[in-house]
This record gives C-alpha cells, sequence and structure tokens, in this order.
C-alpha cells in the first residue's frame, strides 16, 4: 500500500508541476523567491538539524569508530552496486541506451567478479560509474522543477525532486528481491535505507559540520548550493546551452580505494556522485 501511495503521490506531484509552470522557462520555477515557503522551510530546517546533530550524526561518529576506511568502502561499493539497475532503467527512459548498458554490465560484473559490489572491477576495465535517477529523466523530459522547499528528514527538495525520490524508492531493487514477504520486505528495506543514510552521514559530516560553522546563514546557504547543483539538470530542448556555474557539494558517496585495488586492478565503487536525492538528513 505505501508504494501505491507514493506513485500516486509523484504522479499528481509531476502532473501538478508541469501544468503549474506550463508558461515558465525551464529553470525560472525553482529561481523565483517563494517567500510564502520562508516559515515553512526554515522550521523544518532547524528540525532537520537537530535530527542531524543529536541522532544521525552521532550514529554515523559511532560506525567510524569501530569500523576502518576499507570495511566503509566496502560498504558504500555494496550499497552502490545495488543501484546499478535502477540507473540502467532511467538511461533507457532518457533514450542514453549505450551508458544503460554500461550500468547493466556493471551491475553483472561486480556483483561476480567483484564479490557483490565491494570492489569495482567493472571501472577497471574502463566501465566508468555515471550514476542518475528518475530526477534526471524528469529533467530530459522538460518537466519543471517547480519551488524548492524543505522535507522533514530527508532535506532540500523541490515538487519534481519529491516525485522522482518516491518513484527512486518504489523502484528499489532491494525492495523487489524480497517482495513476496511482506515481513522479510519491512525488515530489510527498513534495515537498508538505515544503513544507506548512516554511511551517507559519515562520508559527509565533517563537510557539514564545517558549512555551518563558516555560514552566516546556514539555511541559506544549503538552499543556494542545492539550487545551483539542480542547474546543471538540462531538459533536451536545451541540450546546446552552456552548463551552468555550480558548488560541487558532493551528497553522497565516494570512495578513497586502498593499495590492494591497484594489485586486484579495481576502483572502489561510486566515484561519481548521483544527483538523485538520497536518504540523508540534511538540514
Amino acid at each position: 500500500m505505501f508504494k501505491k501511495f507514493l506513485l500516486t503521490l509523484a504522479a499528481v506531484i509531476v502532473f501538478s508541476t508541469g501544468n503549474s509552470y506550463a508558461g515558465a522557462s525551464y529553470h525560472e520555477a525553482y529561481q523565483e523567491e517563494d517567500s510564502w515557503l520562508e516559515s515553512y522551510n526554515r522550521a523544518v530546517f532547524s528540525f532537520n538539524n537537530g535530527f542531524n546533530h543529536y541522532v544521525l550524526m552521532p550514529v554515523s561518529r559511532a560506525y567510524r569508530a569501530v569500523t576502518n576506511q576499507f570495511f566503509r568502502n566496502r560498504v558504500n561499493g555494496i550499497i552502490n552496486n545495488l543501484e546499478e539497475p535502477l540507473y540502467a532503467g532511467n538511461y533507457l527512459l532518457q533514450g542514453e541506451f549505450s551508458q544503460s548498458g554500461v550500468a547493466l554490465s556493471r551491475f553483472v560484473i561486480n556483483s561476480t567478479l567483484g564479490l557483490f559490489g565491494m570492489f569495482d572491477v567493472a571501472g577497471g576495465w574502463g566501465l566508468e560509474n555515471q550514476p542518475t535517477s528518475f530526477d534526471d529523466t524528469f529533467a530530459t523530459w522538460c518537466i519543471p522543477d517547480g519551488p524548492f522547499f524543505m522535507l522533514p528528514f530527508l532535506g532540500p527538495s523541490t515538487p519534481r525532486a519529491t516525485a522522482a525520490l518516491a518513484l527512486d524508492f518504489t523502484a528499489d531493487p532491494v525492495y523487489w528481491a524480497v517482495y513476496q514477504d511482506s515481513n522479510v520486505n519491512s525488515k530489510i528495506s527498513y534495515t537498508y535505507t538505515g544503513i544507506k543514510a548512516i554511511a551517507v552521514m559519515e562520508r559527509n559530516m565533517d563537510f557539514l559540520n564545517d558549512l555551518e560553522k563558516n555560514s552566516v546563514d546556514f539555511y541559506s546557504t544549503m538552499k543556494s548550493a542545492y539550487l545551483q547543483n539542480r542547474k546543471n539538470k538540462g531538459c533536451f530542448r536545451n541540450a546546446d546551452e552552456n552548463p551552468a556555474v555550480s558548488y560541487d557539494f558532493d551528497f553522497d558517496m565516494e570512495e578513497e580505494e586502498e593499495d590492494i585495488a591497484d594489485e586486484l586492478l579495481v576502483q572502489p565503487l561510486g566515484e561519481k556522485r548521483s544527483s538523485r536525492p538520497q536518504l540523508l538528513v540534511l538540514p
């Protein structure tokens, strides 16, 4: 039932966004100052920031304390590998058939020779990790972004990004792998989601803390960075436009491989980060 609700929500958001901004330029919709949402956004931002500092960051610090970098890289690799089928499907929807084949090949190779994705054997063979999502697919289809707003627990978003996130959840390969057993499905899905949130926060909490310390208005900084990064998502009609300048704020997983990787001629998964909204509590 929850998955059906997410699909319905995604459809409603996409179509309502398209109708509301049918006459707007591609990026105009989310460049507006949406002052009527300001109070709500700041309230949710404050809640998310508190949850980060008092719940998610302490758990992520504990995770870092009881593991080494090599172990964390393997966990990140498995998580990234499980998302390759989702990348392959979205590249098909975007008309990028060659890249879809690359993503599917990466999944097969790294799931076998790479030990379930712990090592990026495919990357060592020239098949690079290129994450994508339903958000990128919607952008390719020229669906307008809509106004900026904050989601509880999930952080910065827009109507299009929220619809894409709902579809990403619904199409998650982990969910479908255990779909037949509802009890097992819930336990595995929630555990997997929690592990992803902790892993992503562990990678980014130092950066987030530094960003907060050096920001006069942390909310405005996060909003500006989020919207700047979204300017790189292009509609097919705007393929000839010059890419927009963006802040390279990475809210996903990246790998720093050990010397053993060179001996195995492999690279860690996730060197290029996905633009998909993550299950990470961002302020």
